[in-house]
């Protein structure tokens, strides 16, 4: 490939002239010269060293975002759309701002500080992170930080904590099934803490208030891979007459219970009505489509990079909340039961 000094040579300019028009630097360089450097870039395929731009910088421009599996052993995290659309947003806002992001997925919160570290991260993004795990998060990394649906108690936060209204978005979807008549309704998620507890709580506060007694076997853990979760489910699909409805903590979940039980000849919503959460592709894509908790998955990922740019910017500690609100999404799962 062709060097910065060759190019300097060719068009009898000095090295520094091109590199600074290589890198955008062309406020004292004159737009005949800037045209000419381009021209013999485009030329020549030139690609632009960045490990040693970097170096000269003292910055990476790599942005670690770290995902903490909640479970021993591998899952697919990127198999759920909201996931997907939350990386998408925040590589998309990333790259506006000409910085790389790199994934880190883990059951182990110190494996994920060492990877990133050694990527030498300018900052992270961290999602679903839990009260232990932030303390020994705060223990390994001192770099802006920026966290997504993640709960730390009484902690006090060294950054920034994008959440989301869980809680009134299990009320709502509990609200919304005894308007429809449910009163036997089970509640399906692949753990009892964070987001879905919260959401388990707000839903089972709406029954709560409506008299209903909701009992600890209606809360379904299911496991995460498809293997374990078709096992899960299996039991859901031998357990379908206690429940008029299930509430999903996800839509991921909402859908492939509805495929298991349409498989298998259950209707819905006619048999059995089903509720999830995200309003993700798969809510509004699948037939009949789901009823959902609608959370704007991209607007979690641009806040996210703003506000660890807005760390980058300034020299201050920065401790913020941001809870983003929820809305009930109305499609075809949810049946209207006669009184």
């Amino acid at each position: 490939m062709i060097t910065i000094k060759e190019i300097a040579d060719m068009l009898d300019l000095s090295t520094t002239t091109v590199s600074n028009v290589i890198h955008g630097k062309t406020g004292q360089v004159s737009e005949a010269t800037v045209e000419r450097v381009r021209q013999v870039l485009k030329e020549y395929d030139y690609v632009p060293n960045i490990s040693a731009r970097n170096l000269a910088s003292n910055q990476s421009k790599i942005i670690g975002v770290a995902i903490l599996n909640s479970r021993k052993g591998y899952v697919n995290y990127l198999k759920d759309a909201f996931i997907s659309e939350l990386l998408g947003s925040i590589e998309r806002e990333l790259k506006e701002r000409d910085y790389y992001l790199m994934m880190c997925f883990s059951s182990d919160t110190r494996e994920l500080i060492q990877r990133v570290s050694a990527w030498n991260a300018d900052g992270l993004i961290l999602f679903g992170i839990m009260a232990e795990d932030y303390l020994e998060i705060q223990k390994q990394f001192k770099k802006p930080q920026v966290y997504i649906d993640s709960y730390m108690g009484d902690l006090h936060l060294h950054g920034v904590n994008i959440g989301l209204d869980d809680r009134r978005g299990g009320y709502m979807a509990g609200r919304y099934l005894l308007e429809h008549g449910h009163r036997r309704i089970g509640f399906i998620a692949d753990n009892f803490k964070g987001g879905d507890y919260e959401r388990y709580c707000g839903f089972t506060q709406a029954l709560s208030e409506a008299g209903i007694i909701v009992r600890e076997s209606d809360f379904i853990e299911v496991e995460p891979d498809e293997q374990s979760l078709a096992a899960c489910y299996e039991r859901v699909y031998q357990r379908r007459h206690e429940f008029t409805a299930f509430f999903c903590a996800s839509d991921y979940y909402a859908l492939c219970l509805m495929n298991f039980l349409t498989d298998r000849g259950v209707k819905v919503p006619q048999e059995i009505s089903i509720m999830g959460f995200d309003d993700n592709i798969y809510s509004r894509m699948a037939r009949p489509a789901i009823t959902t908790i609608h959370q704007d998955a991209t607007q979690k990922g641009a806040l996210a990079v703003h506000h660890l740019m807005r760390q980058f910017d300034s020299d201050e500690a920065v401790s913020d909340q941001v809870v983003l609100p929820v809305e009930l999404v109305e499609r075809d799962t949810v049946r209207r039961l006669e009184s």
